[in-house]
This record gives C-alpha cells, sequence and structure tokens, in this order.
C-alpha cells in the first residue's frame, strides 16, 4: 500500500497532575482526609512511572467513492466520514494512550476507592496526552481548527474498522504499546485512536446521535445535520 509521508512517535509528554484536579474529576461529593492521601500516594506513584505517548501520521485522503475513501493506501467505510473529508486531502491518523507503565500500576481488589481514583489519573493522564498531540499537530503543521473522528463512536463508521486504523501504521504495539483485542477493544484500556483533520466548522460524532442521557456528549443533537449526511439510519454514539 502507498505509506503516508510521515510517522512520528511522541513519547516524552510532560505528566502534570493537581490533587485538586482528580477530586474535582472524580465528581465525588464526600471526600476527607484519608481520601484526600490514597489520592496523593497514587499521584506521586503516577507521576514516576507514566510514560504516555502518542503516534501519529500525514496521510493523504484518495478514491472517495460513495460511503468510501482511502487513507494512506487503507479503505474506510463510512458515509460521514467521507462527507467530512470532501474536500480534505491532508489528514492526520493518531493512536494515544496513557501508556503501558502506568496502566501496570496495581491497587488491592478490596481497595475500590484506591481503584476508581487510579482509574481517575489514568484518564486524565490520556486527556492530556491527547491534548497534546493536538497542540502539536496544530503548531508543527500550521492547523487551525481541527475534528476528529474514531471507529466505534457511530454506527455509521463501526469499532470494527480499528483494524483497518491500527494497519495505516504497522505494529502499534511495537510503536506504543497499544494492542487490539479480537472485539476490537484497545489495551491499555485508557487509550484512544481516529483521525484529525481540518475543518471550517466544528465537528463532533455526538451531533448525529439523538440519544439524550449522555454523560459523554459533547455536543447537541443535530438533525439537520443529519439530513446533510443523508443516513439512511439514525447513527447512533457508541463511546
Amino acid at each position: 500500500r502507498i505509506r503516508g509521508i510521515l510517522m512520528e512517535v511522541l513519547d516524552s509528554i510532560p505528566v502534570t497532575l493537581d490533587i485538586g484536579e482528580v477530586l474535582k474529576q472524580s465528581r465525588l461529593r464526600k471526600k476527607n482526609a484519608s481520601v484526600e492521601e490514597t489520592v496523593r500516594e497514587l499521584i506521586e506513584t503516577a507521576k514516576v512511572v507514566a510514560r504516555p505517548k502518542a503516534v501519529y501520521e500525514v496521510a493523504y485522503v484518495e478514491n472517495k467513492n460513495g460511503d468510501s475513501l482511502s487513507i494512506g493506501g487503507v479503505r474506510f467505510t463510512s458515509r460521514v466520514l467521507r462527507v467530512n473529508l470532501d474536500k480534505v486531502e491532508r489528514v492526520f491518523p493518531y493512536v494515544v494512550t496513557c501508556g503501558v507503565e502506568l496502566d501496570g500500576v496495581t491497587v488491592p481488589p478490596d481497595d475500590p476507592v484506591k481503584g476508581f481514583y487510579l482509574d481517575v489519573i489514568k484518564r486524565m493522564v490520556l486527556r492530556a496526552a491527547r491534548k497534546h498531540l493536538e497542540s502539536y499537530l496544530t503548531r508543527r503543521y500550521a492547523l487551525g481548527q481541527m475534528s476528529a473522528m474514531s471507529p466505534g463512536s457511530l454506527e455509521d463508521w463501526p469499532i470494527t474498522q480499528q483494524k483497518e486504523l491500527f494497519s495505516v501504521f504497522g505494529n502499534v504495539e511495537n510503536l506504543i504499546g497499544v494492542t487490539l483485542t479480537e472485539s476490537c477493544q484497545m489495551l491499555p484500556l485508557k487509550s484512544v485512536s481516529g483521525i484529525y483533520f481540518p475543518t471550517e466548522v466544528k465537528f463532533e460524532s455526538c451531533q448525529l446521535c439523538p440519544r439524550e442521557k449522555c454523560i459523554g456528549r459533547r455536543a447537541q443533537y443535530d438533525p439537520e445535520l443529519v439530513k446533510k449526511y443523508d443516513l439512511t439510519a439514525q447513527a447512533v454514539v457508541r463511546q
């Protein structure tokens, strides 16, 4: 296949954790000295071991046809993705992870509080790593506004296409330690993947999802946008 013009691994991503922010992100009302001490211990451990990583590739979009297109020589099937990239030539496939090092930190199974806060910290590290990648891409390639789509975020682009996305990079496990299960779930669990693309109008998959009760919603449902994509079935957010 045709390789992208550049693939790069970012493995020196800074990790900054603040106890106040960790407690805020937990969204728990009851906090005490014991909980704060637990969080401090976890933060100190995370600062020592966490090595979040990202890999991206600069790739060209080709063979746009109906509900499919090729990115870096790999064929993807999604009407929404094809429409979003209708006037786009260059995109940035990516995989970001909290890292196998932080994922390898364990807590006693009989300590659910510690397990909960460790999960919060992993999520925060992943979010920071993704923001780091976004900022890096914006600076390096003089990009304006970017949007992203991920396999599995919509029924229109099923999670099974994670396999195609990973094939863009070759061996992602060797690059940043992320593997795919048979069900196309990423390990470490606190990992994200997708395709960044330049856009004049910000796009979120949530705009095509009519489900009202969703804690992960990032944008309001837009029925007019559904018409734009001419979806034959309702696009349901999976993540």
